[in-house]
């Protein structure tokens, strides 16, 4: 009665969502979200960096290539982290790199230094992203947990969204350090929260960490990133007449032992006891083609950040803060609307909001390959907008429905794998959009003048037709998962009528 009296009956309190959870997902929330903002706010810094520390283009690039590497290898351990350790002392350990990490950027005036920085804060973030994912999934009521997750896909869609903004604006004014010293205070304020606010459900279990495993998972996500980055190396100076040889025979070898290590680390998994990551959910192609839609829609998602920077600097002539302001409409109504998504998948189900959001996604794309030649900032910022809010209103639902399909138990495995194909798609994207690019502007002339602007626009136009391509295959993946759950509803509806 006294639960009546104030505001519901029992079953209404357990669906509301407690204050601690609020604020547990806020600290590893914006720890994740600093952790993936660096990813892409460093991308606008390449020209400062290569001046200060005196080197190359191919060189400056290993900033974000070894971060995205230390966050690939490390999100596929989240699975054992989670039920080897408290949640708190996860958490605690990545407040410890991020700082450590943000801490060295500040005072490394080497380019060595630094990328031992960016090691350490790449392990940072893989550890966060995947720990305020698993506390949404095991702590969030059952009503709430699509609008909860939709909070959640803020940290991954805005964060890289934004990154180039970011760094334009705080480096048009203060030095670039400056962006890693107003870092640490967030972080700190972080910590306090999630040592009041994020609690432990369910107990740790003594699982072992295979290291045969661990080699092969680091090897294979290691040697596929960086034969996708020296792959676009070697594209990029073939087609400017320079040599690619030593770029295209390390993609190669590249190549060779990622794809070796991780069949190793598949056959490994399905005879370990206690894999490293239990690979089995894998067998359902519901889970699957999830899982594909997953990966390759942030090939587009992050990717954007850095096509329309490249192409409003290079082809319409833009400042580099403009560049960088013409993707804040579409990432911050992105903010809005990510948790309404989420509520429209704990009123609906997934189906209807999950399709109609990326029916609406291809719009942007194909708008954007349509006006290619004749884009304007306006233009830009408009098409990426129709996009940009319908993928905040889907995205963070797939990984839902999927994780849905599977048993709580095999909660951490498939949040590890989803966010593990996650950073890939959006490593992979990136390089191959940049290639794309590099090939159209290739003997165009220098940089300025009216052909390599043409150029350019040129080569917007190849990548937002490719754009359209993986949104249209996403879109069809999805369609045939729901497809399969449906039928798989009516047989054993009617099996349980028999």
């Amino acid at each position: 009665m006294d639960d009546i009296a104030t505001g519901g009956t029992a079953a209404d309190m357990d669906e509301r969502i407690p204050r601690k959870l609020i604020g547990s997902i806020f600290a590893v929330g914006s720890l994740a979200f600093f952790g993936i903002l660096t990813e892409t706010v460093m991308t606008v810094l390449f020209p400062e960096l290569m001046r200060e520390l005196h080197v190359g283009t191919a060189t400056v690039q290993w900033i974000t290539t070894i971060y995205l590497l230390s966050v690939a290898v490390t999100m596929p351990i989240s699975s054992y982290l989670k039920r080897r350790f408290p949640l708190k002392g996860i958490f605690v350990a990545a407040v410890i790199l991020a700082v450590a990490g943000c801490v060295i950027m500040i005072f490394g005036r080497s380019f060595p230094v630094l990328i031992v920085a960016r090691i350490i804060q790449g392990v940072g973030s893989g550890i966060a992203t995947p720990l305020m994912i698993n506390i949404i999934l095991e702590q969030s009521p059952r009503s709430k947990i699509g609008r909860l997750m939709g909070v959640g896909s803020l940290v991954i869609t805005v964060a890289p969204a934004i990154g180039p903004t970011v760094g334009g604006a705080v480096s048009s004014v203060l030095p670039w350090r400056a962006i890693f010293v107003l870092i640490i205070p967030v972080m700190a304020v972080s910590l306090i929260v999630g040592l009041f606010c994020i609690e432990q459900r369910t107990p740790t279990q003594s699982a072992q960490l295979n290291p045969l495993q661990f080699i092969a998972i680091v090897l294979g996500l290691a040697g596929l990133v960086m034969a996708l980055n020296q792959a676009g190396v070697a594209i990029g100076a073939a087609a400017d007449g320079g040599s690619y040889a030593t770029a295209a025979s390390i993609a190669c070898a590249s190549l060779v032992v990622g794809v070796l290590a991780l069949l190793f680390f598949g056959y490994s998994s399905k005879r370990s006891f206690s894999p490293l990551i239990r690979l089995g959910i894998l067998r359902d192609p519901v889970v699957l083609l999830h899982l594909l839609a997953y990966g390759i829609l942030p090939m587009v998602g992050i990717g954007f950040g850095y096509v329309i920077t490249n192409l409003a600097q290079l082809s319409l002539g833009t400042n580099a803060f403009l560049a960088g302001a013409l993707v804040l409409p579409g990432a911050l109504i992105g903010a809005f609307f990510a948790p309404v998504g989420g509520m429209l998948y704990d009123r609906f189900g997934p189906t209807r909001p999950i399709l109609t959001a990326f029916a609406v996604a291809i719009v942007g794309p194909v708008l954007l390959l349509v006006f290619s030649m004749r884009l304007t900032p306006e233009l830009l910022a408009g098409f990426y907008f129709i996009f940009g809010l319908s993928y905040a209103l889907g995205y963070s639902n797939i990984m839902t429905s999927a994780l849905s399909a599977i048993p709580p138990q095999f909660t951490p495995d498939g949040n590890a794998i989803f966010n593990t194909m996650l950073q890939f798609g959006g490593a992979a994207g990136t390089t191959l959009f940049s290639t794309v690019l590099t090939i159209a502007q290739a003997g165009a002339g220098n940089e300025g003048s009216s052909s390599f602007a043409h150029a350019t626009a040129v080569g917007g136009a190849w990548t937002f037709a490719v754009m359209a391509v993986i949104c249209v295959a996403a879109f069809i993946a999805l369609a045939f998962a729901f497809r399969i759950r449906s039928l798989r509803g009516k047989r054993d509806k009617a099996i349980s009528h028999m």
